[in-house]
């Protein structure tokens, strides 16, 4: 009789940045859903993991810390998933700051159209709300207007005034991808694009950007995801076979903040694997792989 197939899902998020779990409520959330391996992936910002092991030791989960960078490529978007990095390479560390600082400014910015609209929101509540040292991101302030009664929950906020073609919405700054998967490498980590495919949610790159980013160090791409369709998840299989890359699948989970559902898309354990073996600059957390 064949043992069963570890559940893997590698992309999650906490209250660290968007999601609306904590760390350890993400862990437990995933030891209920019959996850073996999970990765905490919060939004440029890696405060998450300590306690995320702690859980994963007592869940019996095994944590692998992550993190997902905000970068872009030829002025796309582009979230690469950074997984086992050295949380004490500088470079990196540099790297996170800079983005979470202007993920603040576009916060500020974004508030003040809002207010001037008349929409009940101030920056300083929500920043009372989720605490200094959290990356802050366009959900928090979907959360102020859906408790101040406005809006029923994130999606309608995101659908109606906060959405990509929104006069509200406001661009920021962020590295190049080029620059954070040469950064991800010098830290040890394995640099994975998130849902490469997804175009609901705007403009995608091209298969010729993703094949530059292969040169300069890309490790693999997130395959299976809810905001790919058939197509997406089959173009982004077709090229990770051409190219040697690594395959993942994973949920995206936020918690309350987003329908994703843990586990509803998960990696094969022999890609996981392959990420392992490809990082040095952090162990595993919690339960033993």
């Amino acid at each position: 009789m064949t043992a069963p197939v570890a559940v893997i899902d590698l992309h999650t998020h906490s209250i660290c940045s968007d999601g609306t779990q904590t760390p350890q409520e993400v862990v437990r959330s995933a030891a209920a859903a019959g996850v073996a391996v999970m990765a905490l992936t919060d939004h440029d910002v890696i405060a998450g993991w300590a306690a995320a092991g702690a859980a994963g030791g007592e869940c019996d989960v095994t944590v692998v810390p992550g993190v997902e960078l905000s970068t872009q490529a030829d002025g796309i978007s582009v979230h690469m998933l950074a997984y086992l990095i050295d949380p004490g390479h500088e470079e990196l560390a540099e790297l996170m700051r800079d983005i979470r600082s202007h993920r603040d400014s576009r916060m500020r910015r974004t508030v003040e159209l809002l207010a001037a609209d008349g929409y009940p929101v101030e920056y300083d509540a929500i920043i009372a709300k989720v605490g200094e040292g959290v990356t802050l991101g366009r959900p928090h302030i979907a959360d102020s207007l859906v408790r101040s009664g406005v809006f029923s929950d994130r999606s309608q906020v995101f659908e109606k005034v906060l959405h990509g073609r929104s006069r509200y919405y406001v661009r920021h700054w962020a590295p190049s991808s080029a620059d954070a998967v040469r950064v991800i490498r010098a830290a040890g980590g394995v640099p994975v694009m998130a849902h490469p495919f997804a175009a609901a949610r705007g403009r995608i790159v091209s298969e010729v950007v993703i094949a530059d980013l292969v040169d300069v160090g890309l490790a693999g791409l997130e395959v299976h995801h809810r905001d790919h369709d058939a197509l997406g998840m089959q173009q982004a299989g077709a090229l990770c076979r051409e190219w040697g890359l690594i395959q993942t699948g994973s949920s995206d989970y936020h918690g309350q903040g987003k329908p994703n559902r843990l586990a509803e898309h998960t990696t094969d354990p022999r890609e996981f694997a392959r990420i392992v073996a490809a990082a040095s600059g952090s162990p595993l957390l919690g339960a033993p792989w």
